[in-house]
């Protein structure tokens, strides 16, 4: 099958994602305060719940993965945030307790590279104090290149973190080398997941960002090695995140090539979403030995049913994840606002989003300015 033109942008819809469009909610949108996938549910105006809430700890990152922070641009002297900028572990914390309140029943951890954060079991331990309406635990989970999680799998596992997923691009040491920018060896990655096993941070999610003339002949061996493995692979397209990776829609592998190249040698079958709003669309193996999904956010958008926030570490609240533009929360969060108040700031955001940058997406919406994926957390 062939891959999905990138639709055009409508007229009437906003140039730059992240931007409320004038008006009402279009008809049949549920009020705010609807239920969504049965829970109640803080609603945007296209009725899309705010359940997942993705928490940027720092902007650093030990990697110069060439899709996200190339070497030739964030160099030895490029200017990360000063830590007077960076939102606290108690901070953090307090925005995540009132994003709960709201609906958020996921909480993922990000970066740039969480792990290079000092304390960060800290703020694992906080936020799994966490509680939902229902008296359970958010579901706490971590990306992370794993660079460091030989060291801090267990540490991170006994302060309550559930799961994490791990950023590997290839198991070729000479190609994911070149990808991640700084020659770091993929051995130490795969040590780095061993450890997540050992120490009970189940099940194990592995992201491969697939671009074109880089790493597309890693896709079936990816796909033996995770099977065999027992880990949940997700393919993800390479996307227009950012303006620094000089995006062409050229070098995305589109999810149904990954697809084929997959099924021809280890035949799949569709598997339907497990919840609303999965990102990933979800195949298994016929012989019963596991699945792979392809995360196809240029080829198949899933704006529909996006349900997620993002926070950056300089506490600035995103809507999507192509957005120009944050709503600044570190300002009141240490200005003396209450907790209602910052409630009502998140409530506002929210309920007057409109994004859907992916199912918009046109060669000249590629180069509108958007925020670049260090800083949001992907």
């Amino acid at each position: 099958m062939p891959p999905a033109s990138p639709a055009s942008r409508p007229s009437d819809e906003p140039a730059a994602p992240g931007v409320p469009a004038p008006g009402v909610p279009a008809p049949g949108v549920p009020a705010p305060g609807a239920a969504f996938d049965g829970r109640p549910a803080l609603l945007d105006r296209r009725g899309r719940a705010l359940r997942d809430l993705r928490i940027s700890v720092t902007d650093r990152c030990n990697f110069r993965c060439t899709y996200c922070m190339p070497a030739e641009v964030f160099g030895r002297d490029f200017a990360f945030l000063p830590h007077s900028e960076v939102l606290s572990y108690e901070e953090i914390h307090r925005l995540a307790s009132i994003a709960v309140e709201l609906g958020v029943t996921k909480l993922r951890i990000t970066g740039g590279e969480p792990l290079v954060r000092k304390g960060l079991p800290d703020l694992i331990a906080l936020l799994a104090g966490l509680r939902l309406p229902e008296g359970g635990p958010p579901d706490l989970t971590l990306t992370t290149n794993a660079s460091a999680l030989l060291a801090l799998a267990r540490p991170l596992a006994g302060a309550g973190l559930q799961r994490i997923t791990v950023s590997l691009d290839s198991l070729d040491d000479a190609t994911f080398r070149r990808m991640n920018g700084v020659d770091f060896p993929v051995t130490r990655v795969l040590d780095g997941i061993a450890a997540a096993r050992e120490a009970g941070l189940d099940p194990i999610k592995v992201n491969m960002v697939v671009k074109r003339g880089e790493n597309e002949g890693s896709v079936v061996p990816m796909a033996r090695w995770a099977r065999d493995e027992g880990l949940v692979l997700r393919y993800i397209e390479y996307m227009d995140v950012g303006t620094a990776n000089g995006w062409r829609l050229d070098d995305v592998v589109p999810a149904s090539e990954i697809i084929a190249a997959i099924d021809a040698e280890l035949p799949l079958e569709a598997v339907p979403p497990a919840y609303r709003g999965e990102v990933a669309n979800r195949w298994r193996y016929r012989d019963g030995s596991g699945e792979v999904g392809v995360i196809a956010s240029v080829t198949q958008p899933f704006c529909g049913d996006c349900t997620r926030a993002r926070l950056s570490a300089d506490g600035k609240l995103y809507t999507c994840l192509f957005s120009a533009v944050g709503t600044d929360l570190r300002s009141p969060l240490r200005d003396g606002s209450s907790d209602d108040d910052i409630r009502a700031i998140l409530e506002r955001v929210w309920g007057a989003r409109t994004d859907r940058y992916s199912e918009l997406r046109t060669e000249a919406t590629s180069h509108l300015p958007r925020v670049e994926m260090f800083a949001l957390g992907g």
